[in-house]
C-alpha cells in the first residue's frame, strides 16, 4: 500500500472546524497518514502549532491555506500546500479576504434581521472570531437559539432527517444565488492569486472542482494553469466516482497533478469522517513539492 495522505483538513482556526492541530495530528497518528496538511478557511493560525505539535511524530504537517477567491463571478477555493505562511504577499491576501468575507457576514445577518430572525451580529462574531463566520456558520448559530424551534420557517431544519446537515440546507434555502439572504461576493481574483503565488512558495491546487459553486470546466482550468496553477484536487468528498474520472482525465491532459483531500471539519461535516479519503498517496506530495517556485 502506498503511503497514505489528506491535503485538506480543517482545524479550530477555520470558523466552521472543531479540532485543534493537537488532536487532528493524533487522529493522522492513528490513521497512520504521512503527510496532511491543515488548510483553513482564509487563515493560517494554525500555524506554528500544528508545525511545532507534529515534531516528534512520523506525520509531516505541509503547511496550506484554503483562498476563498472568485473567478468568472463563481467562488473558487484555491489550496496553497507549502506556502510560505508568514510571507507578507499572503498575509495581504488573507488580511483582503477576510475584511471581505467579514462584510459579507455583516450583510447576511442583516438581510436574515430583517426576515424576522433572531440572529445578532456581534454574538455571531464573538463567537466565530478570529475567523469571519461562513454561511453554514451563520446558519448553525441561529438554529442552535432557543427561539429557532419556535420560527416555522425552521420546522424543515429539526426533522430527523435534515438535522445533521441542518446548516447547509438553511445555506442552500437562504445564502445562494436568488436566495433571501444571497450577497454578491467582493472577494480578491483568483488570477491575482495564481500570478503571485511564486512570491511565497506556493504550489496552487484548486480545491474540489466538481463542487456545485464552482463546476469547474476544461477551458477554466486551462486558463488557471496558464496564470500558475499546478494541482487539482480529484479525490474529494464532493466527487462521485463519475465526477472524480472526469477531473482525474482533465488533470491528465492539462499535466496538473491530481491531489486528495477529505475537507474534514468535525461537527458541521458528519458525513466526511477523519481520513475517509483513501486515495492520496505521498507521490501527490513530491510531485507538488517538485513544481513550488519561490522568487
Amino acid at each position: 500500500m502506498l503511503a497514505q495522505v489528506d491535503l485538506h483538513i480543517h482545524s479550530k482556526y477555520s470558523s466552521d472546524g472543531d479540532l485543534s492541530p493537537q488532536e487532528i495530528i493524533l487522529l493522522a497518528q492513528e490513521k497512520k497518514l504521512k503527510a496532511i496538511s491543515i488548510a483553513d478557511h482564509d487563515s493560517v493560525a494554525a500555524y506554528p502549532e500544528a508545525l511545532e505539535q507534529a515534531e516528534g511524530t512520523e506525520v509531516e504537517i505541509i503547511p496550506n491555506v484554503e483562498l476563498t477567491t472568485l473567478y468568472d463571478d463563481r467562488e473558487f477555493h484555491l489550496l496553497l500546500p507549502f506556502a510560505d505562511w508568514k510571507h507578507p504577499t499572503l498575509l495581504n491576501f488573507i488580511r483582503r479576504v477576510h475584511e471581505a468575507r467579514m462584510e459579507e457576514a455583516k450583510e447576511r445577518i442583516k438581510k436574515l434581521q430583517e426576515l424576522g430572525f433572531d440572529i445578532n451580529y456581534e454574538e455571531t462574531i464573538k463567537k466565530s472570531s478570529p475567523s469571519p463566520p461562513l454561511g453554514v456558520v451563520i446558519a448553525r448559530r441561529l438554529l442552535e437559539k432557543d427561539s429557532a424551534r419556535n420560527d416555522f420557517r425552521l420546522t424543515k431544519y429539526f426533522e430527523a432527517g435534515n438535522i445533521k446537515f441542518a446548516p447547509y440546507l438553511f445555506y442552500e434555502d437562504y445564502f445562494r444565488p436568488g436566495k433571501p439572504a444571497y450577497v454578491p461576493k467582493k472577494i480578491v481574483s483568483i488570477l491575482e492569486v495564481l500570478s503571485r503565488a511564486a512570491e511565497f512558495g506556493a504550489a496552487p491546487v484548486l480545491a474540489h472542482p466538481g463542487a456545485d459553486f464552482e463546476l469547474a470546466t476544461f477551458d477554466d482550468l486551462k486558463k488557471l494553469k496558464d496564470y500558475g496553477l499546478v494541482g487539482l484536487e480529484v479525490f474529494s468528498t464532493y466527487h462521485d466516482e463519475k465526477m472524480t474520472d472526469l477531473y482525474l482525465d482533465m488533470a491528465k491532459r492539462l499535466d496538473l497533478v491530481p491531489t486528495a483531500g477529505s475537507d474534514f471539519h468535525g461537527r458541521i461535516k458528519p458525513h466526511v469522517p477523519f481520513g475517509c479519503v483513501r486515495d492520496g498517496d505521498y507521490s501527490m506530495v513530491e510531485a507538488l513539492r517538485q513544481r513550488t517556485k519561490r522568487l
